[in-house]
């Protein structure tokens, strides 16, 4: 009887050591797989895992309500409960029938200035912040986040028309270990702004200038300062020549490059990239005519082991165009666009 008691309470250790050791564990690896909704069902399976999952707070740091209806409410409801009060990332892109009312309490309209105010207030350990296609946003939005967020390390912005180079002046102060910025298609911003972001985040490693074309080379010039950069998107980038890109090159941990329409480079500026650039995996140089065969070589001496995407599509001066001769300069290519 004893022994069988000794048994029961060992047993019992056991459930308790690998609740607390192997579980957190288990969703460590899982929980980045699992959608928000399919984490709040497993709460229902049982009382046990219910608190074995709240115990785990880094599950309930992202509220994610992308393409969301009925936003506003469920945001609501989701920050009164406790386990959401270190949340870091709230994702709102897109999401439906949400108002400032919604955000200054904590249907298809858009967030402004003041339900900027209201959630960041709310939410001070956010850590990445995403409000794109929002024409509502100003400055003033911008700044209120800078007051109120002081970790943010991913900032998305893209499709905000109305934020000028003074939101991108206190983003630069406020946030030096800034990982990530996107600010497509926000049109009134120049190069002083940048320029801001170029001198004070070095910690970049993902810029995306998708269809800005009001910087000037003077600006490309100063991204050599990015020595972390992986990600970079100058899709439309008229202003870019083969000396501005000569400049990026020496940001050597690049891995994916965005040069579609960049109509004044040259071969000398793609094999610059080539040989300053040799962990890339994607390259777009679509539409570029002032670009041919050399530049492939270039690429295929430097690249050929990593490059896995590329697109010539448009580049009517490249001559190689067979799957064939793609893949005997690229063995490890798996997507290309070729000129037909």
């Amino acid at each position: 009887m004893e022994h069988n008691k000794m048994n029961i309470a060992e047993e019992e250790l056991l459930q308790l050591q690998w609740r607390r050791e192997t579980v957190p564990r288990v969703f460590t690896i899982v929980s980045s797989k699992l959608s928000q909704r399919d984490l709040v069902s497993l709460l229902l399976v049982s009382p046990w895992l219910h608190r074995t999952l709240i115990s785990y707070l880094p599950l309930w740091e992202v509220l994610d309500f992308h393409e969301m209806s009925n936003a506003g409410n469920r945001l609501l409801a989701a920050l009164s409960l406790p386990r959401y009060k270190n949340v870091k990332q709230i994702n709102l892109e897109f999401a439906q029938d949400i108002e400032d009312n919604h955000l200054e309490l904590l249907r298809d309209k858009k967030i402004s200035d003041k339900g900027v105010e209201a959630i960041t207030s709310a939410c001070s350990n956010l850590r990445i912040f995403s409000i794109y296609w929002n024409v509502r946003v100003t400055d003033v939005g911008v700044q209120h986040l800078v007051k109120n967020c002081k970790h943010v390390i991913s900032l998305n912005l893209s499709g905000c028309k109305n934020i000028s180079d003074k939101s991108l002046e206190v983003v630069a102060d406020a946030y030096q270990e800034l990982e990530s910025l996107n600010i497509t298609r926000c049109i009134k911003l120049s190069d002083s702004g940048l320029q801001c972001i170029l001198y004070k985040c070095s910690s970049l490693k993902s810029l995306n200038l998708y269809a800005l074309s009001s910087f000037t080379d003077e600006v490309y010039k100063n991204m050599s300062r990015l020595a972390h950069l992986r990600f970079l998107d100058l899709c439309g980038a008229q202003n870019l020549s083969d000396h501005g890109l000569m400049c990026i090159a020496e940001c050597n941990n690049l891995v994916y490059l965005n040069i579609t329409w960049c109509v004044r480079v040259t071969d000398v500026g793609v094999i610059a990239i080539a040989k300053g650039c040799t962990c890339l995996e994607l390259l777009s140089l679509f539409g570029i005519i002032g670009v041919t065969d050399k530049s492939l070589e270039a690429l295929s001496a430097s690249c050929s082991n990593t490059l896995k995407t590329l697109d010539v599509n448009g580049c009517i001066n490249i001559k190689r165009r067979t799957r064939e001769e793609l893949l005997q300069l690229f063995p490890v290519l798996e997507c290309f666009k070729v000129h037909s």
